[in-house]
């Protein structure tokens, strides 16, 4: 594969990334099954790999840390994201509210944390994997410069954050005289494309990477979803079935529009899971879209996207189906601002 430098790391990393979300028990549970992802991954050409604390609580980064440890380190752009509650046992709602966070107490311990599971001594790209209103984005970058002066992460990003947060994040850095995030890793697909309106401008402005999660939109556009026929029965969809139940009139238009979609790459002559990978990697602003697969099959069926390129009429057809800078659900967008969520911070108060 040809590569692409991240951002203005000087980082060069494959138009694909390597996310290791359904390895381990969120996925698949077999180590042994999942190593062998990850090495026909790597022996295909992808160079990126993505994981975080939160996968599993760890287990993905063990199992990728077991993949990387015969020799296979130094060859490999390594990201991993901190945030998620830590310390919850499966089923449990509660953990100490100082296990989990953006604060300097949390990331310093977690990193070390990651190092650990992941078999490593550095970090390629450390993220922050959701905004905090709680924490104050200075504590956050101040945190992050001194681990990358330290020489334990080489740059920080962060994902899934709101426009106006990622500026003022450049905007602190600069003032402050800290590093800056040199990443975004935003939702982005054919079905999600909300970002197109500022995330992806902003992430221009500032020459950061752009790492765009789900883009199959969540099985949505592998092409096994269609108008009529009965829904294919899945890992996710069994993991989480509201996020699939028709009945829900936002999921009933993502199925009408993954239908108009499947049709149009059949005219195309590719798969839709080629056009909707293809279709990211096309945008200007996006460095590599994380594939995230669970089987050997799905791997193989997204490798060759990076060789299809959409032509000015198949994309004017896209913009038909799903129009630029429209998100089809709102629920995969992957961050609800808290004033959305808090009527309280909607109404003023009155005696």
């Amino acid at each position: 594969m040809d590569h692409r430098t991240l951002g203005r790391t000087g980082m060069q990393v494959s138009p694909l990334c390597l996310g290791s979300m359904m390895f381990g028990a969120w996925g698949e549970p077999d180590h042994d099954v999942s190593i062998g992802i990850i090495h026909r991954a790597l022996d295909a050409g992808i160079n990126f790999i993505d994981t975080a604390d939160i996968y599993s609580q760890g287990e993905s980064e063990i199992i990728v840390g077991k993949a990387l440890s015969q020799g296979r380190r130094d060859d490999v752009i390594l990201a991993t994201k901190f945030h998620g509650q830590m310390d919850v046992a499966p089923g449990a709602k509660d953990g100490d509210p100082n296990h989990r966070g953006n604060s300097r107490r949390w990331i310093v311990k977690e990193l070390e944390n990651s190092l650990r599971r992941l078999g490593t001594d550095w970090i390629d790209l450390y993220q922050v994997h959701r905004p905090e209103p709680e924490t104050e984005v200075g504590e956050t970058l101040a945190a992050l410069t001194d681990l990358q002066r330290e020489g334990k992460i080489r740059a920080f990003g962060s994902s899934t954050f709101p426009a106006h947060e990622m500026v003022e994040a450049q905007w602190v850095a600069e003032k402050r005289g800290l590093s800056r995030f040199v990443t975004e890793q935003p939702p982005y697909s054919i079905l999600v494309r909300g970002i197109e309106a500022d995330v992806l401008p902003v992430a221009q402005q500032h020459d950061m990477g752009v790492i765009p999660w789900s883009p199959l939109a969540g099985g949505w556009l592998t092409g096994k979803y269609r108008k009529g026929q009965e829904a294919p029965t899945s890992h996710r969809n069994q993991w989480t079935p509201e996020r699939y139940d028709t009945s829900d009139p936002a999921k009933a238009a993502k199925l009408d529009a993954a239908d108009a979609l499947a049709v149009l790459a059949e005219e195309a002559g590719i798969t839709l899971v080629h056009m909707a990978i293809a279709f990211v990697l096309q945008h200007p602003a996006v460095t590599a879209p994380i594939v995230g697969p669970r089987t050997m099959e799905q791997l193989e069926t997204q490798l060759g996207a990076v060789d299809v390129t959409l032509t000015p009429d198949v994309l004017d057809r896209i913009d038909e189906i799903v129009p630029p800078g429209v998100t089809v659900d709102r629920e995969d967008t992957g961050y609800v601002a808290p004033a959305l969520e808090d009527p309280f911070l909607r109404r003023r108060r009155t005696a």
